[in-house]
């Protein structure tokens, strides 16, 4: 179970103005704003769901995954994950949790997929008997056969982010962070994601948390929502709640962002 609590972060930003003068006296004196990147968030989500983390840019996605992925601590509140603080007991938690992020790697760039599965084996000291089977099966689901020989940069974005996802899994972890995991794909990639991502849940029970922007991924795979504006939850629900009769979901959302003027 995941559960925030109250939690707010700020941060100083430092800011100048262009050109040689500027720059020598921010040697001397430094100005900084303050960005309130989350105010006063709580929620709660059960094992095994699947909920859509969505708002504009800015809001304060971003931040939520870093605090509930320990990288972040928190100014005010408390954030639990299964018992564990995810910020003071980092090392319990981080083998509990898979991280996907849409544009950025965890894979080695100039080795092949495997040799980054086998120190990502390392790193999270998987049984040998546990990474086999794992390995083995999240290469049959994502057709990754072809691709475990083939260096990373060498694949193309869609064939990167199975790898991504199947990276993310090698360690049975109980929830799975996916940040626009679909950023870039083609249609047939975006489908088959969405399918596989669908599975696992079904068969493992994994807690899915998804940011995107692409709303059909939201529909297709969550049936819970999270609204996140200006750093306030301004919506727990479902896509219907957004949509309010209207049948084009972006454009139902891009008419509550004006609503909510975020």
């Amino acid at each position: 179970m995941i559960e925030m609590s109250h939690v707010s972060k700020t941060y100083k930003v430092f800011k100048r103005d262009a050109g040689a003068v500027s720059a020598l006296k921010s040697i001397f004196h430094r100005e900084y704003d303050q960005v309130h990147a989350l105010y006063d968030v709580s929620f709660t989500i059960q094992d095994g769901e699947m909920v859509g983390y969505i708002g504009p840019n800015g809001a304060g996605k971003s931040s939520t995954i870093k605090i509930l992925s320990g990288i972040l601590t928190p100014d005010e509140g408390t954030c639990l994950i299964n018992g564990l603080n995810p910020w003071k007991d980092r090392i319990r938690h981080v083998k509990e949790i898979g991280v996907v992020f849409g544009q950025r790697s965890q894979l080695w760039w100039d080795v092949p997929v495997i040799d980054s599965y086998e120190l990502l084996r390392d790193i999270y000291r998987i049984p040998q008997a546990v990474y086999k089977q794992n390995k083995e099966e999240l290469t049959q689901l994502l057709s990754l056969e072809e691709l475990l020989k083939t260096p990373a940069r060498q694949l193309s974005l869609g064939q990167r982010m199975r790898c991504e996802i199947a990276a993310s899994l090698l360690h049975s972890p109980k929830i799975l962070f996916l940040d626009e995991p679909t950023i870039g794909l083609d249609a047939v990639s975006k489908l088959a994601v969405r399918d596989f991502i669908l599975k696992h849940n079904k068969a493992h029970k994994t807690t899915v948390i998804l940011t995107t922007h692409d709303m059909q991924d939201i529909e297709a795979l969550t049936e819970r929502i999270i609204l996140i504006g200006k750093g306030h939850i301004l919506l727990d629900g479902t896509a219907e709640d957004i949509k309010g009769g209207n049948e084009n979901m972006d454009e139902a959302l891009a008419a509550l962002y004006r609503r909510l003027e975020i």
